[in-house]
């Protein structure tokens, strides 16, 4: 097993459970960690092998494009797109954080943690 990371994933969207959220936009950072197999990819130079990190930057791309009220369900969204496109993932570890959020005074970030399959038993 190894592990497979992107870190700092940045994004300007749209996603929030106030009206405000869904027109001003706001700044968003994802950090993904994925346990997986890819001793052949290792052995033999072979992105077929492993995770492609451009497959997974448009995963994450396609739901930040799509307009939710809460971080928990778009970090869940990511994480089922991410199990269909690679099967064999063992472990996800995804964090979202939501940049000075519309809460009323200075907060620097909310975040979500999702941890597959922890959170799905």
């Amino acid at each position: 097993m190894g592990k497979v990371s992107l870190e700092g994933i940045e994004f300007l969207a749209y996603h929030g459970a106030y009206p405000e959220e869904s027109i001003l936009g706001n700044r968003f950072t994802l950090d993904l960690e994925l346990e997986t197999e890819f001793r052949d990819a290792m052995l033999h130079d072979d992105l077929k092998a492993t995770v492609d990190y451009s497959v997974l930057y448009r995963i994450i791309k396609g739901r930040m494009d799509v307009k939710v009220k809460l971080l928990e369900h778009l970090g869940h969204l990511i994480v089922q797109d991410i199990l269909e496109a690679y099967p064999k993932t063992k472990e996800i570890r995804l964090t979202l954080k939501k940049h000075g959020p519309a809460l009323g005074g200075l907060v620097k970030y909310s975040a979500v943690q999702i941890q597959y399959p922890e959170d799905y038993a």
